[in-house]
């Protein structure tokens, strides 16, 4: 039982000798080529079982022979190891550059084309990563270009709604300045609506501006869908008149949804405008609330005719307007954004479809959290 122990003792001994020289080596050259760290792995490895070997050996005294023998098998198999990883070293150094030449296309502007050569499971998994990353970059930039499109008709449609009115207005202000306006008080009305007008645009694109900075501040409350709806009814009930548009409001529901109350008054007031103004006289606008499955949606519907199928994308798009029918006289297209802006922002979807004589557009809400 002693030599046993003795002889694990020399044979540890040997191994740990060649082990910490072994860990010494590769810490010098942990920045070097995966191929030189498995060669230095192998190579410890071997070392480690010739040392231990020889140590044994030597300790018991072997012939010369016996330990020529020992040695020359050691020897053979540190050299098979060898070479088997550096030819190891070298295909997963391979397929690793063929991975950093498709990240470096990846980088520079163009998407992420996976190496053809099967790769070991941890370079495999970081190719998925990147293929998933490359996804993520072309939608991201694809959502981008949308966005600088939309802002740069924005900006035009901008321009000329505000040189319309401005224009207006320095013509007025001249005339009643030049004391030819005949009717002074009705240029004043004229006036007066002109920058209630300009008023109202300056306070969309302020809102819209928070939207997409990220700056929009929710105070969520508990509150019913019903009550919201219905004071948005009376809200708008003097336009509709105007316009002869009947306003329905028969199936709403109570449903109980955690929104900012103000926020959502305005997503309401938007949608039943917006509604108004593409409805003929005599036509119909209906507001329905209801519940679908853990979600509350409401719905604005309205008798405008459609919308075209290759619009029905566009419409939540800043500055949207669409065909001429459904362009109204003042604004500048920025009440459906603002309407997506605050949905989303409350963690909700704003859609629309076309239905029998119209458009419908609905606004799905997380239900209000049990107990909360």
């Amino acid at each position: 039982m002693n030599d046993i122990l003795l002889i694990a003792l020399f044979a540890f001994g040997g191994a740990a000798c060649a082990g910490a020289l072994g860990a010494l080596a590769l810490r010098l050259l942990r920045y070097r080529s995966v191929t030189v760290s498995l060669a230095v792995v192998a190579a410890v490895t071997v070392t480690a079982m010739l040392a231990g070997t020889l140590a044994v050996a030597w300790a018991m005294f072997l012939s010369p022979h016996d330990l020529t023998v020992v040695t020359l098998v050691a020897a053979m198999a540190a050299t098979v190891s060898l070479a088997t990883a550096l030819l190891l070293g070298r295909w997963v150094v391979a397929r690793s550059r063929d991975l950093a030449r498709a990240a470096r296309d990846f980088g520079n502007g163009g998407s992420f084309a996976a190496p053809q050569a099967r790769a070991t499971a941890e370079l495999s998994d970081l190719t998925r990563e990147l293929a998933a990353t490359s996804a993520k970059l072309a939608a991201s930039r694809e959502r981008e270009r949308a966005l600088e499109t939309s802002r740069r008709e924005l900006v035009a449609w901008i321009s000329h709604d505000l040189r319309t009115p401005l224009a207006g207005l320095r013509a007025m202000a001249e005339a009643l300045e030049d004391g030819v306006a005949t009717d002074p008080a009705r240029y004043h009305r004229r006036i007066r609506t002109e920058v209630e007008r300009l008023d109202i645009m300056v306070g969309d694109l302020f809102e819209l501006s928070r939207i997409h900075a990220g700056a929009l501040e929710l105070t969520p409350s508990r509150v019913s869908l019903r009550d919201l709806a219905a004071d948005a009814l009376l809200g708008v009930d003097p336009l509709a008149r105007e316009r002869g548009v009947r306003l329905l409001g028969e199936d709403i529901a109570h449903v109980p949804v955690d929104v900012d109350g103000k926020e959502m008054t305005r997503v309401l007031a938007n949608l039943l405008v917006n509604a108004i103004r593409h409805t003929p006289a005599d036509g119909t606008v209906a507001v329905a609330v209801d519940r679908r499955e853990d979600t509350a949606v409401l719905s604005v519907t309205d008798g405008c005719g459609g919308i075209a199928e290759e619009d029905l994308t566009r419409v939540f798009d800043t500055g949207w307007r669409g065909s001429s029918a459904r362009t109204p006289p003042a604004g500048a297209g920025l009440g459906l954004a603002i309407v997506r802006g605050i949905v989303e922002a409350h963690a909700g979807q704003a859609e629309v479809r076309n239905v029998a004589g119209g458009c419908r557009f609905e606004v799905t809400l997380p239900l209000a959290r049990a107990g909360v």
